[in-house]
C-alpha cells in the first residue's frame, strides 16, 4: 500500500499536476513541477492528448489516511483513506476483496416512454449467474472461504480463509476466474492493496456536488469541503453500501483476517434493510 503524506501541485505553461511523497513536501513538489513539465512538452509534441485511465491507476492514490489498522506487531494491514469524491474506502494489504460488476437496473420512465418503447435486451451478466461461477469454482477448492455481498452495482466478494498477497499470481488467476472487474484487478496489482468502499456513492443517496480535493489550498476550501461532507453523511446514513448474501465454503475465519472483516461489515450496514447506494 502506498498513500503519500505529503502532496504538492506543480504548473507549467498553464499546465497543472500533483504529485505525492512518503519523504517531505519538497521531494512532492520536485516531482510535481516535474510531471507538469512532462505535460507541457507533451503538448508541444504529436502525442497529445496522453492516453490516461479515469482512476490513474499507475501512481499512488491522492487521498487522505483517514485511519490505521494494525496488528500486534504495530504493522499497518489495512488503512481507511477518503477518495475523490468523498467516500471512505477501507484498503487492505492482504485481505481479498474482490469486485464483480453487473449491469445497473435502469428506471423504467413514464407511461409513454414505456408504451412506445422497445423492451430492452436481458443483462448479458445476470448477480445469479455470477453468484453460480463463484460456487462452481468454490466446490472445486474446498479450502478457500468467503463472505459474499450484493452491492448496487454487483457482488462483492471477501476471502476469509487466507491472506493473499493483491500482487500475486494467485491473486491474478481468481480474478480472471471470477470475472472480476478490469479496473479493479490493475488498481490491486499496480498499488499493491485491494480496496472496498465503505459509504454510499453520493450521488446515489441525493447529493450530487463534488466535494473539494484534497489536499486543499486554503482555509475556505476546506470549509466548503467540510459543510459538503455534513450534508453527505447526513443522507449517507439512510443508505447502505453492501448486503450480506450469505457465507460460502471453508467456514474458518484467519485471524488477522476476522477484525477486517466486522469493520467491513459494519461501516456498510451489511446487516440492516437499508436500499443499497
Amino acid at each position: 500500500m502506498h498513500f503519500p503524506k505529503f502532496w504538492a501541485r506543480g504548473e507549467c505553461d498553464g499546465f497543472q499536476a500533483w504529485r505525492g511523497s512518503s519523504q517531505s513536501p519538497a521531494e512532492a513538489q520536485a516531482l510535481a513541477n516535474q510531471a507538469a513539465q512532462r505535460l507541457a512538452e507533451r503538448f508541444r509534441s504529436e502525442t497529445w492528448p496522453p492516453p490516461h485511465g479515469g482512476y490513474y491507476s499507475d501512481r499512488p492514490f491522492r487521498e487522505p489516511v483517514l485511519h490505521e489498522i494494525k496488528d500486534d506487531a504495530d504493522r499497518v494491514r489495512a488503512v481507511i483513506t477518503r477518495n475523490s469524491y468523498g467516500c471512505q474506502v477501507l484498503n487492505t494489504a492482504r485481505v481479498m476483496f474482490v469486485d464483480v460488476d453487473l449491469p445497473e437496473p435502469k428506471p423504467p420512465g413514464g407511461f409513454l416512454q414505456r408504451l412506445f418503447r422497445k423492451p430492452a435486451p436481458a443483462p448479458t451478466r445476470t448477480a445469479d449467474g455470477a453468484l453460480a461461477k463463484v460456487e462452481a469454482w468454490t466446490r472445486q477448492r474446498p479450502e478457500w472461504g468467503w463472505r459474499i455481498y450484493r452491492t448496487r452495482a454487483g457482488l462483492r466478494l471477501l476471502a476469509t480463509h487466507a491472506l493473499i498477497a493483491p500482487e500475486s499470481a494467485e491473486a491474478d488467476a481468481v480474478f480472471a476466474a471470477l470475472d472480476a472487474d478490469p479496473l479493479y484487478r490493475r488498481l490491486c496489482q499496480t498499488q499493491q492493496c485491494y480496496r472496498a468502499r465503505l459509504t454510499p456513492k453520493p450521488w446515489r443517496c441525493g447529493v450530487t456536488m463534488k466535494p473539494e480535493r484534497w489536499p486543499f489550498e486554503n482555509e475556505k476550501r476546506e470549509q466548503r469541503f467540510q459543510r459538503w461532507q455534513a450534508n453527505y453523511e447526513s443522507y449517507a446514513a439512510n443508505w447502505a453500501t453492501c448486503r450480506l448474501i450469505r457465507p460460502l465454503g471453508n467456514p474458518t475465519v484467519h485471524p488477522e483476517i476476522q477484525p477486517i472483516l466486522t469493520l467491513h461489515d459494519a461501516a456498510t450496514k451489511v446487516e440492516s434493510s437499508l436500499k443499497l447506494a
